[in-house]
């Protein structure tokens, strides 16, 4: 895969009577990405190592905050939601350091209002939940501000999200079936379904970022949502897409779909997102797109087939609806991954990677080593 030709890369180059063949080398560039350049690691991180465990209900885990304040959600003060992935972490001393360098850069640089909750929302395995505990218990202990633990259980959160996302599993999840396990990572696409209504807003982030300034910044940046935007999302800062809808691209020669930054179209990463859940709840438009012959329609319109989950989805509906997206600047999501510029895709790379400004989140994906302060 290392030695992968420039024509190889760029599927569309070859002739209209190999459309299996096309396919293989598109889907099979893909996944050497995520595979070969992740480490042997899929999607973000290794939150994609999960097994069945014995389901628990959702508990909350009060911390004692900063000032003397408590974990509790009570009082006049802005709850502010964060999500994250923590499973399989006993078979992972990098996942571990991952979580540890990540909310240690969060909480140095947080700083909450005054009556505000920092509400933080684990979903994780049985055998992950008391060092994902354990290791924010420690954290927590000097944090400026107040806060909350919640804790989900992975199968739990999966059976309820199984019969909204089976339809759309088979266009954007790895292998050639439907697996119960992967409908977690389309949490995001059906959050607002299956959080309790008080929820109205969350932010879910994967575990290889790295915080440079306050996360309160990011909640603000909720304020920014147009009308009728539902999720705020940066774009992806490799040419993934432009490989990915390849077919596409060939049959429509000036689409922007695939195209770079800032007049293209090129896709969009998950690292970092900004759910809008009451937004969402409301949203005609962005139920009906979870709809089984909807995905199906928009998955044959732009020969799409992907193994990313949510990011996957967000990135095809965002080709046909821009409109329900709120574009994050990169530097909330300044992603470090090269592996697309030594595969193939040297002369435009830098369109696509280059962001200017001062970061805010480093993200790290594909185990690329995060800069130190």
């Amino acid at each position: 895969m290392a030695a992968m030709s420039r024509g190889w890369a760029r599927g569309w180059g070859w002739p209209r009577s190999q459309p299996c063949a096309l396919a293989l080398a598109a889907a099979l560039a893909v996944c050497a990405f995520y595979y070969l350049g992740g480490g042997g690691e899929t999607f973000s991180s290794a939150t994609r190592r999960l097994r069945a465990t014995p389901p628990a209900p959702a508990r909350r885990h009060p911390q004692r905050g900063g000032s003397g304040g408590s974990g509790e959600a009570a009082g006049a003060g802005r709850g502010l939601h964060l999500l994250m992935m923590f499973t399989k972490a006993e078979r992972s001393p990098a996942l571990r350091g991952k979580a540890q360098a990540a909310l240690s850069s969060l909480l140095r640089h947080g700083r909450l209002g005054g009556g505000d909750v920092l509400h933080i929302h684990l979903v994780t395995d049985g055998a992950s939940r008391d060092i994902g505990l354990g290791l924010l218990r420690d954290l927590l202990r000097g944090a400026a501000f107040r806060h909350q633990v919640t804790v989900h259980d992975v199968n739990e959160l999966t059976e309820k999200l199984f019969p909204i996302v089976e339809a759309m599993q088979k266009h954007f999840s790895a292998g050639s079936g439907t697996y119960y396990s992967d409908s977690i990572f389309f949490l995001s696409v059906a959050m607002h379904r299956i959080m309790p209504k008080e929820i109205t807003q969350i932010i879910q982030v994967d575990l290889d970022l790295k915080y440079k300034t306050n996360i309160r910044d990011l909640f603000d940046e909720f304020n920014n949502f147009p009308e009728g935007a539902v999720i705020g999302i940066a774009r992806e800062m490799q040419p993934v897409y432009r490989h990915t809808f390849w077919q596409y691209r060939r049959e429509n020669p000036q689409t922007k779909v695939g195209e770079p930054p800032p007049d293209g179209l090129p896709g969009f990463n998950s690292g970092v997102l900004l759910l809008n859940l009451e937004a969402m709840r409301q949203s005609k438009l962005y139920n009906q797109l979870l709809e089984p012959t909807i995905v199906q329609k928009l998955t044959e319109k732009y020969h799409f087939k992907g193994h990313l989950g949510d990011q996957d989805f967000f990135t095809m509906v965002g080709m046909e609806h821009p409109e329900l997206f709120h574009l994050l600047d990169c530097t909330w999501n300044r992603q470090l991954c090269t592996w697309w510029r030594d595969h193939g895709y040297s002369d435009v790379f830098e369109q696509y990677f280059q962001c200017e400004g001062e970061v805010k989140i480093y993200h790290g994906n594909c185990n690329t080593p995060i800069p130190e302060d």
